[in-house]
């Protein structure tokens, strides 16, 4: 019985060393435990570097209320319309319609006169489009020799110019349309239907008895 008792006694002390071996080895807690910081909050609009802006969302909501092309009846578009990714950036903000020097420019839509003159050299005739909201919608024009003046009334396909001989940019002859709210870029092929934006030439039926 004195035996069992000792090994019972033995036992409970290597494990009461142990533990307190354990105890004892172990690492001390940290006094402060590590905060890290927070993000900075982000800069408000108005001190973001020009180059953190974004362009701003384009106004979708552009009424079909073309009834005529700039120029022709569906002239060949050199080069379409290309969104910038930044306020600032590369992009295309209209497009160029194939036309030659003298050939008639047109409003698409009825409006008024904003601008008749030259910008840079080039002359430009801008047309604010009726019944499109506030902003109203501005359709711009150039190179152009205007035949109207700011203030003057417009009809859908009345002429208001015609295609300038110098001051294009594109390689071969055309004219740049354009299309802003403000100062915000559309695409100005939005203006047209789709019954006037993709109609075909003519064709003469057969007549059968």
């Amino acid at each position: 019985m004195r035996a069992k008792r000792c090994v019972r006694v033995i036992t409970r002390l290597v494990l009461l060393l142990t533990l307190t071996t354990a105890v004892l080895l172990a690492p001390p807690p940290p006094l402060f435990a590590a905060v890290r910081p927070a993000p900075p909050p982000p800069l408000p609009a108005a001190v973001r570097p020009a180059w953190a802006a974004t362009a701003p969302a384009a106004d979708v909501t552009v009424p079909a209320v073309g009834r005529s092309w700039p120029v022709g009846l569906r002239p060949p578009v050199l080069r379409g319309w290309e969104p910038p990714a930044t306020v600032y950036g590369p992009g295309h903000r209209g497009v160029d319609l194939a036309a030659a020097p003298g050939t008639p420019v047109r409003a698409v839509a009825a409006g008024r006169v904003a601008f008749a003159g030259r910008v840079a050299g080039k002359g430009v005739v801008s047309v604010e489009l009726s019944g499109t909201g506030d902003p109203p919608l501005r359709t711009t024009y150039e190179p152009v020799t205007a035949s109207v003046e700011e203030g003057e009334e417009v009809e859908p396909g009345e002429v208001i110019g015609t295609v300038a001989a110098g001051g294009s940019h594109c390689t071969s002859p055309c004219v740049h349309w354009g299309l802003r709210r403000g100062g915000t870029y559309v695409n100005p092929l939005d203006l047209l239907p789709p019954w006037l934006l993709h109609r075909g030439p003519s064709r003469l039926l057969p007549v059968f008895a």
